[in-house]
């Protein structure tokens, strides 16, 4: 091997990483869940994976198994857009499409609930791995019966409370909404869209308005209404924290786990290696793809309106051409000190 040559190799041996790097770089990952009004799986996270108390957390557990639970922080859709109400079908709106989180979609009207009153509130959203993005609030119509699979025409046409950048105070998200005036018992459905990523979370919160927990369709005491539904609480940060290690959502980059098996369920859990095949939402299973949420940003697909941080991917690729462009400069410079050598 002459100078020359080793001198190249040397230069891009060197370099390669730095690029390799560059052009992988992706936006950093975001969880979390909707603490006021609790949302569904905050109450049954916060009741305990193992050993939910609540009817409705047991029978999730039954319908999914507990790892939903200990990925309290995950319902999400990487590949959301701005499309949640053409990605998500009718019936799987809790879940987001999940099958490991399948156990948020049952239709019953004993989820553990959250008193609400119609005006201005406070919402707080625990974000264990925050973003830039926007928030918008949806409350199920007047008629709405709970033992029925949510559906998106359930939901009022447009959010009650939408907001960009809400403030971060002590992890969660803190923002003011005015709440409109209902009776008996409603959902609160949430939709957390990154702006710099295609990604969406999800959450549903059961509340109550007025003194009865056990009203069934909204404004009575429908079929199927709960005696006397218990109220939902959330998680502490120390349970969160203690419960972290059983997560299998990793906040760098999404983790790749199959989802909970169903209890009853025979065979194995879902098989991740075929990329999104067992997630078809996205799942945690798939990393988010910083040129898609650039391609769907220079499209115009709408995702959060937060002036959109579409600057991540072309971020990236100039990064790419900063480092080749010094790979180049070193490589010409190795070759001619080679050359000198060789006169």
């Amino acid at each position: 091997m002459t100078a020359r040559r080793t001198a190249a190799g040397i230069a891009l041996t060197g370099i390669a990483p730095l690029v390799l790097t560059a052009l992988t770089a992706t936006p950093a990952v975001a969880h979390g869940s909707m603490t006021d009004p609790v949302s569904r799986i905050s109450a049954c996270f916060a009741e305990g994976p193992e050993h939910p108390k609540s009817a409705a957390c047991k029978a999730m557990v039954a319908a999914g198994g507990t790892q939903a639970l200990y990925d309290w922080n995950g319902v999400r859709d990487g590949n959301a857009g701005g499309q949640s109400k053409k990605r998500i079908p009718d019936g799987k709106l809790c879940s987001a499409n999940a099958p490991e989180y399948r156990g948020l979609d049952l239709p019953r009207a004993d989820w553990p609930a959250t008193n609400l009153k119609a005006g201005d509130h406070t919402f707080r959203y625990k974000a264990t791995a925050p973003h830039r993005g926007s928030f918008e609030l949806y409350v199920t119509k007047d008629g709405y019966d709970p033992a029925k699979p949510l559906k998106w025409s359930d939901l009022e046409a447009k959010p009650f409370a939408k907001v960009t950048n809400p403030k971060l105070t002590d992890g969660d998200y803190v923002f003011g909404g005015k709440v409109p005036a209902k009776s008996g018992r409603h959902l609160i459905y949430s939709i957390w869209q990154r702006s710099d990523s295609p990604e969406a979370f999800y959450t549903c919160s059961d509340v109550v308005f007025g003194k009865s927990g056990g009203t069934g369709r909204s404004g009575g005491t429908g079929k199927g209404a709960a005696a006397s539904a218990p109220s939902a609480a959330a998680p502490s940060d120390r349970q969160i924290a203690a419960e972290a290690g059983k997560s299998t959502i990793d906040h760098m980059h999404h983790g790749a786990h199959g989802g909970a098996q169903a209890a009853g369920d025979t065979g194995t859990a879902p098989d991740t290696s075929a990329g999104n095949a067992a997630h078809p939402n996205g799942g945690a299973a798939k990393e988010v793809d910083p040129k898609q949420a650039g391609a769907q940003q220079a499209a115009g697909s709408h995702l959060a309106e937060t002036g959109g941080d579409s600057s991540t991917a072309p971020m990236a690729v100039g990064g790419a051409a900063v480092v080749a462009l010094g790979a180049s400069v070193l490589l010409v410079s190795a070759r001619r000190k080679a050359a000198r050598q060789r006169g």
